[in-house]
């Protein structure tokens, strides 16, 4: 089984990691006692584990410090799970562009980085800290407080080591959050965890409401979900070990997770990738189903000065601007980045051979 490997103070809650004996998560609010309000940011299109984050660090300031927070959405919440997350346990989140940015606010960011593209809040919000999981590097100049932990599996991991650490009473409904977090940033084969991420679980899931988790899980989904998945299985293409598929246009951004989540479980790749068109942008979603696949590091790779992308071993997203979306544009943007994939994974130029064969879509829309 696959796990990342043990951050340095992952052994006990009491561990001190600074010279001065405070723990980061002392450290953190010590920070914080001259604000007047501390607001929660993460990026475009949240999903459980920057959700997570927020909701939990939320509570850690509120119970220690006794001050407000507020909880921030950035752009749209659409994946099925995700909004039933926000629904179930009454998530109240303030739209980045309806914030009025206080003089004496606290903001920190989670489960991101700044300046990687990923954000539509202004870039001359500052930040006090962030925390993140992800090897994506953003800029941190100028940012008071950081705690980047590439060994954790999630963010939400972090949350809950702050908690305890705190001794913070963790209520059933962060604890819910916190776990489900986890558990989407962890799950698949081979798994992303570190014995950091398999302690939070332990400690969180006597509290967690097993039957709200299990209600996100299985969300309704939309009647977009069906027809966005045909359209990719019609137009998904195989290259050795490599899936490609396109969505255009894409319903909503979060849909091209949903498919590679989906077809990287076919049995012969070691790759799947989507892109769709969404509004101006292009965007990506990169999924691997082996260990050390460094799918963060090879989309990095593939998009280059296009746009910006960045993740983790196994999951990877990106965005490309679009200077014209008229079909032959498209088309000359999708063979430059088949060209650039094939060349990063060291595949042969080769012509693909359809998912589903050309003749068996036909043969399906005359029956």
């Amino acid at each position: 089984m696959a796990r990342r490997s043990a951050d340095p103070d992952s052994s006990s809650p009491n561990l001190k990691t600074s010279s001065t004996g405070l723990r980061r998560s002392d450290r953190f609010l010590l920070g914080l006692s001259s604000f007047d309000r501390v607001i929660f940011v993460s990026h475009v299109q949240p999903d459980p584990d920057s959700l997570g984050s927020m909701l939990g660090l939320a509570h850690l300031v509120e119970t220690r410090l006794g001050k407000p927070t507020l909880i921030t959405r950035d752009g749209l919440i659409s994946r099925a799970e995700n909004r039933a997350m926000v629904d179930v346990l009454r998530l109240d989140l303030v739209p980045v562009e309806k914030m009025n940015w206080g003089p004496n606010d606290a903001v920190v960011m989670v489960d991101s980085q700044p300046r990687t593209g990923r954000h539509t809040f202004p870039d001359s919000v500052k930040l006090y800290a962030v925390l993140d999981h992800h090897d994506t590097p953003g800029d941190l100049e100028g940012v008071t407080f950081t705690d980047i932990r590439s060994a954790h599996g999630a963010t939400c991991t972090l949350v809950t080591k702050y908690l305890l650490e705190q001794g913070a009473p963790i209520p059933e409904k962060v604890a819910t959050a916190l776990l489900y977090g986890i558990e989407t940033e962890v799950t698949g084969f081979p798994r992303e965890a570190s014995s950091s991420d398999d302690a939070a679980l332990i400690a969180l899931y006597p509290i967690a409401d097993k039957d709200i988790i299990a209600r996100i899980r299985n969300a309704r989904l939309p009647h977009s979900y069906f027809e966005c998945t045909l359209q990719a299985m019609q137009s998904s293409f195989i290259y050795d070990r490599l899936m490609m598929s396109w969505v255009n246009p894409l319903p909503q951004p979060e849909q091209a997770a949903e498919v590679v989540d989906f077809m990287i479980r076919f049995e012969r790749v070691d790759y799947a990738f989507c892109g769709g068109v969404y509004e101006d942008s292009l965007i990506l979603s990169v999924r691997s189903a082996i260990e050390n696949a460094r799918a963060g590091e090879i989309l990095r790779q593939v998009v280059g000065k296009l746009g910006r992308a960045g993740g983790h071993d196994r999951r990877a997203g990106g965005s490309i601007p679009l200077s014209s979306t008229a079909p032959s544009a498209i088309e000359d943007l999708q063979s430059e980045l088949r060209r650039r994939f094939l060349k990063a994974l060291k595949i042969e130029d080769v012509r693909g051979q359809r998912l589903v064969p050309l003749r068996e879509m036909l043969q399906n829309l005359q029956s």
